[in-house]
């Protein structure tokens, strides 16, 4: 199914004009008809009957706003430009996504539901007049947050938000139930689908390419590409649907509550070994330079074993965790 926009004239207030005339015309020939004119009375009684039909097909469009209109089962076309129109009154504006609210920018109304009380005796029913109009703009769709196993198995909890707008408004209301669960459910399969390829931090032997070659790819490193990939696999599922994804972005990344303290752990550990390692760097580094000063200046000579002595006290100077506590040999150093 492809779109078809209308080229329609914007005469609808040429037609209110004319039909509100019209009425006019008719409330007159009743009168006249009640004075003596059967057949005006007749006839004006027949319009004010059946004359409020033409109205139905009135039709206001706001800026980024389009109609899907069917005629009798029919796509008849698309109207999309701003302005005030009249069509075909038994023309019915379709769109199944009308009444969907999801957690996205567009579905927010703060509470405020049109609603219409129908009062039948003692009963009443509520009813909601949801608009047929389909947003053009942009859109945000916040999903919802989801537990998934990375590519190492460990779960993690990751939510995104999706830029999104309606690009064919034929194809997002014919060929799919509902766009907008249409939408959410691909975003959810989309999302488990990339996760599942990467890990939550960089990790050896893993390749997230699938070039055959092991990368450093991370959830938590890659996110731009992460992100990026998210996109084009969403847009690849809802195209037919006549959607256009803008941007992917993850909003939210953790892993989840049931290993997030051992994996805390484990973050605290590597920092701790990386630090002692740059601790063990530097002091191996400031010993040789002490030891190669003492022996350019000739401050004192020493054989080996003392060198040893040296170095092994040095060492624990100054990668010890407490200050060291200095012993004075007043004696002979040999």
């Amino acid at each position: 199914m492809e779109e078809k926009v209308l080229g329609t004239k914007k005469n609808g207030m040429m037609m209110l004009i004319v039909s509100t005339a019209l009425y006019a015309l008719a409330l007159l020939g009743l009168i006249v008809g009640i004075a003596g004119s059967p057949l005006v009375m007749l006839g004006s009684i027949l319009y004010l009957s059946l004359g409020w039909i033409l109205f139905l097909g009135l039709k206001v469009l706001k800026p980024q706003e389009a109609l899907v209109l069917t005629l009798f089962g029919r796509y008849v076309g698309t109207l999309k430009e701003t302005g005030f129109y009249w069509v075909n009154p038994f023309c019915t504006a379709v769109n199944p996504a009308a009444k969907t609210k999801l957690s996205q920018s567009g579905d927010v109304d703060g509470g405020k539901k049109p609603v219409f009380t129908l009062k039948t005796g003692t009963e009443s029913t509520e009813m909601n007049l949801a608009s047929k109009k389909i947003s053009l703009k942009v859109m945000t769709l916040n999903n919802s947050r989801q537990k998934i196993n990375d590519c190492l198995g460990n779960p993690i909890e990751i939510g995104i938000a999706v830029m999104w707008r309606v690009k064919d408004t034929a194809k997002a209301v014919f060929n799919v139930d509902n766009y907008k669960e249409y939408l959410s459910l691909q975003c959810d399969v989309s999302l488990r689908d990339i996760v599942r390829m990467y890990p939550y931090d960089v990790a050896p032997n893993v390749d997230t390419t699938g070039d055959g070659v092991a990368d450093e790819g991370s959830l938590r490193g890659s996110s731009e590409v992460v992100a990026a990939r998210i996109r084009d696999e969403i847009q690849a599922k809802v195209a037919e649907a006549g959607l256009e994804i803008l941007e992917a972005r993850i909003t939210y990344l953790a892993y989840a509550p049931e290993i997030a303290a051992v994996m805390l752990q484990r973050q605290q550990a590597s920092a701790i070994v990386d630090a002692r390692k740059m601790i063990v760097d530097g002091a191996v580094g400031m010993v040789e330079m002490a030891l190669e000063r003492l022996n350019e200046n000739q401050v004192v000579e020493l054989d080996e074993e003392r060198k040893a002595a040296m170095v092994s006290n040095l060492l624990v100077v100054l990668c010890g965790n407490h200050d060291a506590q200095p012993v004075v040999n007043s004696g002979s150093l040999y």
